[in-house]
């Protein structure tokens, strides 16, 4: 029994090393862990601590301490500190021992009933089963549960064309409205680039800019998002800015929802996300709605006439060169400061040739009899042009991304679907979602394949222990009622699903099936000693109900740390510890009345069809 229920364990992990995406990045190397622990573990128990509890460590020689043997608790409790801790930790041992006593008393009766009305205890427990599924897949979906470490982002944009001097401006009035907010501790700013987060390259233009908030109190979600509130109402009265909060992106992205749209002209492109923002705005529970999309840069074009210029014998090169050693500069030598090299740029004064106007003045010929002025022999026109050009599979794409607030991500998803379904599309143009929505249908795949092969491993193994086909199918009975407690718990709790959720889901194929191996190898045994069925059931679940009780309480015990969430990061760990303490309570009361009454039916079929065969 200890070989089978530590390999069962050890099957449901090795399969999370076959997953794919952030699931497989996140638990890969748990996996490992949990398995090289368990089987270094299984050795220890079924050598050394046998061995260690046959030895005996200190020989007392005297009736006095032979009497202490026998009340140990007692006999601790002569010093101060065995005092001090008895009196502190005997509120638990009293309404422990009420329970387990109140539980020694009733459980047998209640046994007795469930077999004695098989029929019933199967209606109601499949009743639940199935509200619970309903619930469970009506349940909100996400990717991971989204990290709160006391740090966000605001990146602020004006429009195309603004200088670096006027998005100074707009970002050190952003700034002193953030520095009013007294739960605000650290304020750092960038204008006229963003720094480089969750991948992507660093983005340099005059336009945007960037402030950096870090909070007083770290880990507090929903402060975060009150003073995320509280700075959007603030922004509103800014002119001329567009703003997005974005928190540090830790895994693939750095917002939840994103939507492309590929093609290949850049107008319709640019007309197709604007309406996509306008039908994302429609939907409950985005925020900070964005694309990357934006007005094109204002640029200035000379077009020459090549007949003028060949008319008037001059040369397009020379002049090009010329315009462009006036506008831009000409290097023309280097002043040597101790190790650093100084370009000495020479150049037209701004005063001379800083506007459209100056350019057009500007004389292409300083050597000739005659000046020519470059609007004689060029167009000058003022165009705007793409600032940038996103591809995504060598196909042109523009990318709608927003943030979420007071929702999962696969409701979302749901409603922007329907929405952008209505979009009329152009032929060679095409809209879907994609980000975390997209990690999340592969993560959840590779789950479902994860959790379908533990189930199968661990039947294997359970079928080599007890050399039967029918008793494992009896213990794996307990898997999908351990659902019940998952679905319920996550309610409870107001969890989403998540990738986090499903390793839990996973590890509890192997935590539930081993209270039931202990207790259908009780059973097993009492039979081999003559014991009839009924009484064996009823006897091996009376025995085996301590240590069932033992096993389930010290695994919630050690993962309610996680469950209640302490710490920075908590939010990576809690849905897990809810999910397999919610499983596995609900799992052990199925394992004292289910699995007793499933093993009873077996063993009937089993019966009969060996009686069949005989006659």
């Amino acid at each position: 029994a200890v070989i089978a229920s530590t390999l069962t364990t050890i099957c449901v992990f090795v399969p999370i090393i076959f997953v794919k995406g952030i699931a497989g990045q996140l638990f890969n190397d748990q996996a490992l862990t949990v398995t090289f622990s368990l089987l270094i573990s299984l050795l220890v128990a079924i050598t050394l601590i046998p061995m260690l509890s046959s030895v005996r460590i200190i020989r007392r020689r005297t009736m006095d301490v032979q009497k202490k043997e026998k009340n140990d608790f007692a006999s601790s409790s002569n010093s101060l500190p065995s005092r001090i801790l008895y009196i502190i930790l005997y509120p638990l041992f009293f309404v422990f021992n009420a329970v387990f006593s109140t539980i020694t008393r009733v459980y047998p009766g209640v046994l007795g009933f469930a077999l004695s009305n098989k029929l019933i205890v199967f209606i109601a427990a499949f009743s639940i089963l199935g509200g619970s599924w309903c619930l469970f897949i009506n349940l909100g979906k996400e990717l991971i549960p989204e990290l709160s470490q006391g740090e966000f982002s605001i990146n602020v944009r004006k429009p195309t064309g603004t200088p670096l001097s006027g998005t100074l401006e707009t970002v050190k009035a952003i700034e002193n409205i953030v520095s009013n907010n007294t739960e605000i501790e650290t304020i750092y700013t960038i204008a006229g680039s963003t720094s480089q987060a969750g991948g992507t390259i660093a983005e340099e233009r005059e336009n945007i800019g960037e402030i950096n908030i870090s909070l007083r109190e770290k880990s507090n979600r929903s402060l975060e998002e009150d003073v995320m509130a509280d700075l959007r109402e603030r922004f509103k009265p800014l002119p001329a800015v567009e703003y997005k909060f974005s928190r540090p992106a830790y895994f693939s992205y750095a917002t939840p929802v994103e939507v492309e749209i590929k093609g290949y002209n850049l107008n319709v492109i640019e007309r197709l996300s604007e309406v996509v923002m306008t039908k994302m705005g429609e939907v409950e529970g985005l925020t900070d709605i964005k694309s990357t999309v934006e007005e094109g840069i204002p640029e200035v074009q000379i077009i020459f006439d090549r007949q003028k210029l060949s008319q008037l014998g001059l040369d397009l090169n020379t002049i090009a060169n010329n315009v462009r050693d006036n506008v831009l500069g000409n290097v023309s030598t280097e002043f040597s400061k101790r190790d650093r090299e100084i370009d000495i740029r020479v150049r037209a004064r701004k005063k001379d040739i800083g506007s459209v106007g100056d350019l057009e003045n500007f004389i292409v010929n300083p050597e000739g009899e005659r000046p020519i002025s470059l609007a004689a022999v060029a167009d000058i026109n003022i165009e705007k042009t793409p600032g940038e050009i996103r591809r995504l599979n060598q196909e042109r794409v523009a990318v709608v991304s927003a943030n979420l607030v007071g929702r999962d991500l696969r409701s979302s998803v749901i409603d922007i679907e329907e929405k952008i379904a209505s979009i009329r599309m152009p032929d060679g143009y095409e809209i879907s979602v994609s980000g975390q929505s997209r990690e999340m249908l592969v993560a959840f795949s590779s789950m479902s394949f994860a959790i379908l092969l533990a189930i199968f491993l661990v039947y294997i193994v359970m079928a080599s222990q007890f050399e039967s086909l029918l008793h494992p199918f009896v213990i794996m009975f307990t898997i999908p009622f351990a659902l019940v407690g998952v679905a319920a718990a996550l309610f409870v709790t107001s969890k989403p699903v998540s990738v986090i959720v499903l390793i839990g889901v996973v590890m509890l194929a192997g935590i539930v099936v081993n209270n039931a191996i202990i207790l259908v190898d009780c059973i097993n045994s009492r039979i081999k000693e003559g014991m009839p069925r009924r009484e064996a059931i009823v006897e091996g679940g009376k025995i085996r109900l301590r240590p069932i009780m033992m096993t389930t309480t010290t695994t919630i015990l050690g993962l309610l740390p996680l469950a209640l969430g302490f710490g920075e990061g908590a939010e990576l760990r809690m849905p897990m510890g809810i999910t397999v303490i919610g499983g596995l309570l609900f799992s052990t009361l199925l394992t004292l009345i289910l699995v007793p009454i499933v093993y009873d039916i077996v063993e009937n079929i089993k019966e009969s069809v060996w009686k069949r065969n005989n006659i």
